[in-house]
């Protein structure tokens, strides 16, 4: 496997995410569960769900390893 394959690349500048958002990211790319992340930000989890609602919507992203792989991207 070459090191371009096992490296996120991100290739155009992503939008913008809301501080809420990105502490969302933050958690999940951590390895909390939707519902500890919400019990962590003193939210519910419905809330926590509409919030990566926004981040896959805004990034293009389907799955939770790919949300891991852009958190670790942006420094996250």
């Amino acid at each position: 496997m070459s090191a371009t394959l096992a490296t996120p690349h991100i290739e155009a500048p992503t939008p913008a995410l809301a501080p809420r958002e990105r502490e969302t990211l933050r958690h999940i790319a951590a390895g909390r569960t939707y519902h500890q992340t919400a019990r962590h930000m003193g939210l519910s989890t419905h809330t926590v769900n509409a919030y990566l609602r926004r981040i896959r919507a805004k990034l293009n992203i389907t799955s939770t390893a790919e949300l891991t792989r852009m958190a670790l991207a942006l420094g996250l």
